[in-house]
């Protein structure tokens, strides 16, 4: 625990512009993001007496090990710099919106030269239209294919729309006029893009246009005797009015609104927005947050922050802020908030509370939903809360840790026979996983001759690989790079590169063949001096492996935990802990011990130890499987002359599989960028034979036959 008065700024060295400040730890975390009007007020309330500040507001100055501000010119760009900080960095200590449950959302995917209408959840993508949220999935579906008869947009995956163009012959929904079928050029990309476009149009809310459209081409049709066409538009125009029947009417038609109401307690608070379009509720999205003080009206704030701050503005998604914001309290900044979210939407946007009327009872109908949401919430979570807080005060008794862990790290290593060996790295915070600290490595130097300058055994040889030897060297590269990375030393020979991650993680350490470094993962590469300490000055932000864990846990017995603990003691590292989770009886190994600690069968510590193992066994299972995949797919083309990876990598996105490009005619082949003739003659030899052809050999005199 930290002493605020340590790091303190002298009050005359606060400036009185608005700007934003952040509180970092020791590590160099940024812990807390904010803004003021004023950073010389603001920033000295942070450091009155402790018994005055709120609970959490405590435990954050005392967290913190310094605190640094950046000034700029107004109070809007103070917000916009407030939530993009918050949106890279992912304070702890800042109000955190959980989404109460996963919401679905229509997207119309404009980015793509043909532009596909599907069912979309998590973060969005640019380029990308988002209509909701839904309630759910089953909700956009009907919608869907009701309109898909008036706007006959693909809905097809890429690897449907890409076999369908192969073949010539439209899917399912293409031959029952659900879709224009772009993918045998029934329509250009223009057309196509113009029916998007208007489907989009009428998502929005502007559906009379195409209602009177439809009437009046029903109208005509009927008039030329052109009764077919006629009957056709008339089961359009219905089935317009039944998507707009499941959707309530709420407003006005002109009305354009998002309705926020709150409900709240000592601790939490529960919000709920209903999105109205056209006077029609489009979708309806809740999260719940827990409350840092009774300062409502900043909370709102922040709230409008998460719904807009990722509009896109620049690509046509200006709709999704309306015209009006109506809201149960005031946000704190209200001149600040308008000017933003009008800056986002390109026109005026109002922020007011409703006071009669109807919309005044639909606040009252968003407020009883927030209540609702507010209450499943903590029965949900009643448990939970306490239940973490006693695995991990468990696991301080159990294990007899000076301090409760409250980042622990699991590892795990993942083979098949001894070939594409590779490692995870997973991260849990305060009992949760943290998937964005998750790392994968690939392990070079594991064999069973032991250490990294084991010789790997080759053709039909037995390969053994060393699970300990393969754990010494995962754990080193990490723990050497916190060592340089904390003392800013700058470089590490990782005898391995950076992999991209799955699962939302940020990018793991892998293997690239020789030659310089490259920057991966904010590392500026061996030849950057980037000062000292464990912030990099490039960007600003901590390095990869700038803070140690509490704890670390790894998959094995004792011998798995001594090979931990051999290279926490080489590199003098004596903050850490290390455990072995053993798969057999579950017993939890300590370094050098002879026998386990056993914990009770019903502890919530071994639960959190053994979501850790698993986790960690399930992140490098799929980086094993993503590799081996690359390597079985990748060896059906070795051998090839001229053939390199580039041109294997266009090959299997032209034709999809290495089974359809076996299929394929040599003509077919050369319409590949980069094949030429005898290139593609030579691929189709080597596939049709099942490899590179091999000479003859007599089994007498070993001579070549011709």
């Amino acid at each position: 625990m930290a002493d605020p008065t340590t790091y303190r700024p002298k009050p005359g060295e606060i400036p009185l512009d608005p700007g934003v400040y952040r509180f970092r730890d020791a590590h160099g975390r940024v812990i807390y993001v904010g803004k003021a009007k004023s950073l010389r007020p603001r920033l000295s309330s942070y450091f009155q007496d402790l018994a005055a500040l709120h609970p959490r507001t405590a435990t954050m100055v005392t967290s913190a090990a310094s605190v640094e501000w950046t000034v700029v010119r107004t109070e809007v760009e103070a917000l916009a710099l407030e939530y993009s900080w918050i949106k890279e960095f992912d304070p702890r200590f800042n109000v955190k919106y959980r989404d109460d449950k996963s919401y679905p959302f229509l997207a119309v995917t404009m980015g793509e030269e043909f532009p596909r209408a599907q069912v979309m959840r998590g973060a969005k993508r640019r380029g990308t239209r988002y209509f909701g949220p839904y309630g759910h999935a089953w909700a956009i579906r009907e919608t869907l294919d009701l309109l898909l008869r008036v706007f006959p947009i693909r809905t097809c995956s890429a690897g449907v729309f890409k076999r369908a163009a192969a073949s010539g012959r439209p899917c399912l929904l293409g031959y029952i006029d659900k879709c224009s079928a772009p993918c045998v050029g029934r329509v250009t990309a223009e057309e196509h893009r113009a029916i998007a476009e208007d489907f989009c149009d009428f998502m929005s809310g502007d559906t009379s246009r195409f209602s009177r459209r439809l009437e009046a081409r029903m109208k005509e049709a009927a008039s030329n005797l052109e009764f077919e066409e006629a009957a056709r538009l008339r089961d359009d125009l219905t089935a317009m009015r039944k998507a707009l029947e499941k959707q309530a009417v709420v407003l006005g038609d002109a009305t354009d609104a998002d309705v926020f109401a709150l409900a709240d307690d000592d601790l939490e608070a529960a919000v709920q927005v209903f999105h109205v379009r056209g006077g029609r509720i489009r979708g309806q999205r809740g999260w719940v947050v827990e409350k840092e003080s009774e300062d409502l009206p900043l909370l709102i704030e922040h709230l409008l922050q998460q719904v807009y701050g990722d509009v896109d503005s620049e690509n046509g998604d200006r709709s999704a802020v309306p015209r009006e914001v109506l809201v149960p309290i005031l946000p704190a900044d209200r001149e600040a908030v308008v000017s933003w979210l009008s800056g986002l939407r390109g026109s005026t946007v109002s922020v007011r509370v409703p006071q009669r009327g109807d919309k005044r009872s639909l606040m009252e109908t968003v407020r009883r939903n927030a209540e609702q949401s507010l209450a499943r919430h903590k029965v949900a979570r009643a448990g939970d809360l306490t239940l973490r807080s006693q695995a991990l005060k468990e696991l301080q008794d159990y294990l007899g840790l000076a301090e409760a862990p409250l980042r622990i790290e699991g590892y795990d290593v993942s083979h098949v026979q001894g070939t594409n060996v590779v490692a995870s790295m997973v991260v849990f915070e305060d009992g949760l996983a943290r998937k964005g600290e998750y790392r994968r490595f690939i392990v070079r130097g594991a064999t069973s001759s032991g250490g990294p300058e084991g010789r790997r055994a080759t053709g039909a040889e037995a390969v053994t690989v060393d699970d300990t030897a393969a754990m010494h060297e995962v754990l080193t590269r990490r723990f050497r790079r916190y060592l340089e990375e904390a003392e800013g030393i700058g470089d590490l020979d990782l005898a391995a590169g950076v992999e991209p991650g799955d699962d939302g993680s940020a990018g793991t350490a892998g293997g690239f063949n020789g030659g310089a470094r490259p920057a991966v993962d904010g590392d500026a590469g061996a030849d950057d001096d980037r000062g000292s300490g464990p912030i990099d000055p490039a960007t600003g932000r901590p390095r990869r492996f700038a803070y140690p864990p509490s704890l670390v846990v790894v998959d094995g017995g004792l011998p798995q935990v001594n090979a931990a603990q051999a290279v926490l003691d080489e590199l003098g590292i004596e903050e850490v802990a290390v455990v072995g989770l053993a798969k057999r009886l579950e017993e939890v190994w300590l370094p050098r011990t002879e026998y386990p600690v056993i914990l009770p069968r019903t502890s919530e510590g071994l639960y959190l130890l053994q979501r850790l193992r698993d986790e960690a066994h399930r992140f490098a299972i799929t980086f094993h499987r993503q590799r081996r995949s690359k390597a079985m797919t990748a060896s059906q083309l070795d051998g090839v002359p001229g053939l390199g990876a580039a041109r294997q990598r266009a090959l299997l996105r032209h034709f999809g599989s290495v089974k359809r490009l076996r299929t394929a005619a040599a003509e077919d082949i050369m319409a590949v960028p980069g094949i030429g003739p005898a290139l593609a003659a030579a691929i189709v030899a080597h596939l049709s034979e099942g490899g590179p052809a091999q000479p003859a050999v007599s089994l007498t005199t070993g001579e070549i036959l011709e």
